[in-house]
């Protein structure tokens, strides 16, 4: 008996257990419970209650009536638009997102390095990503115009004759990618972090070892900032499958729905066609589709991104 009694005394004095640590926790949740309200009513009950709708049929003006999974079925077996979509936006991401991370990397290079006026470049590189979106698309929509943009204005001089861009099926989505590219500066702050956090012991032993810069950079430089490179890419692609901003004020999905991306299609099945709950539909199978390639990303991340860590703990 006495060993239980003490065990319990010795519960019961424990800090944890304390009416000042209990006093302090109730601080704490109280703290946090605006954020908690503002979470389940603005975030997760919107998100529950959008897969409820995804299972109905709901024209906004009318009551939801319940479809089950007609909603899916149709989209997946009936809508040639929801596989135009997808097919644009995936292309799009085929393309913009290396290439931006190419670009952007790139460029983190050269602005790491000792070069006369590194402020001023690394702040015109960086300012494009900080354009509101609205200015940026206008800005290349008349660079792009076929008759007096700054492009074609160009090609011409040299005899060539530029493209529709915009209005051609061939060269919107390149146009697109171009625009894209603008911006590969936003991760900037990001690559010059990683870069300057490469111990410069490696560098050091390296040019001992007689590497030259090439071999500097793919086994030392690459490897130490490849979490940094695989946190931008899977940001990007996530980015460029949310992309609606650019596709709805250039070129309304046009011509011939070739830049019809997949947010920009959900959005007309919501607030175009009244079809709210196909728009759910479309949003969820979304969520699915940057689940599978998130964890696609992770898995084949673990030989390809080293992290430097202690293997004691």
């Amino acid at each position: 008996m006495l060993p239980i009694a003490g065990g319990a005394t010795a519960l019961s004095r424990r800090p944890g257990y304390s009416p000042l640590a209990v006093r302090r926790a109730l601080y704490g949740y109280a703290c946090l419970l605006p954020w908690i309200i503002g979470f389940v009513v603005f975030t997760a009950g919107p998100i529950i209650a959008s897969f409820g709708i995804s299972l109905t049929f709901w024209p906004i003006l009318q009551d939801p009536r319940w479809a089950g999974l007609d909603n899916y079925r149709e989209m997946l077996f009936v809508d040639d638009l929801f596989w135009k979509s997808l097919r644009v936006t995936s292309v799009y991401c085929l393309f913009a997102v290396p290439s931006g991370v190419i670009v952007g990397y790139l460029i983190a290079l050269f602005l790491n390095q000792k070069v006369w006026g590194l402020s001023v470049w690394r702040t015109m590189y960086f300012m494009p990503s900080i354009v509101p979106a609205v200015a940026s698309v206008y800005l290349w929509v008349w660079i792009f115009n076929p008759d007096y943009g700054i492009i074609n204005g160009v090609l011409s001089h040299i005899g060539q004759r530029g493209p529709k861009w915009f209005g051609s099926e061939e060269w919107v989505l390149p146009a697109f990618i171009i625009m894209q590219l603008w911006t590969a500066g936003a991760g900037l702050v990001l690559y010059l972090a990683a870069l300057q956090g490469v111990p410069t012991t490696l560098y050091d032993a390296s040019k001992v070892d007689g590497a030259n810069p090439w071999q500097r950079l793919i086994n030392i430089t690459l490897p130490m900032t490849s979490p940094v490179i695989l946190f931008t890419f899977l940001t990007g692609m996530i980015g460029t499958f949310q992309i609606f901003t650019a596709g709805y004020i250039a070129t309304a999905g046009g011509p011939n729905n070739a830049s019809l991306f997949y947010v920009l299609y959900l959005f007309r099945n919501g607030w175009e066609y009244y079809k709210m709950g196909y728009a759910a539909a479309l949003a969820w199978v979304l969520l699915a589709i940057m689940l599978t390639l998130t964890l696609l990303m992770l898995l084949a991340s673990r030989r390809l991104v080293y992290y430097e860590y202690n293997e004691g703990t």
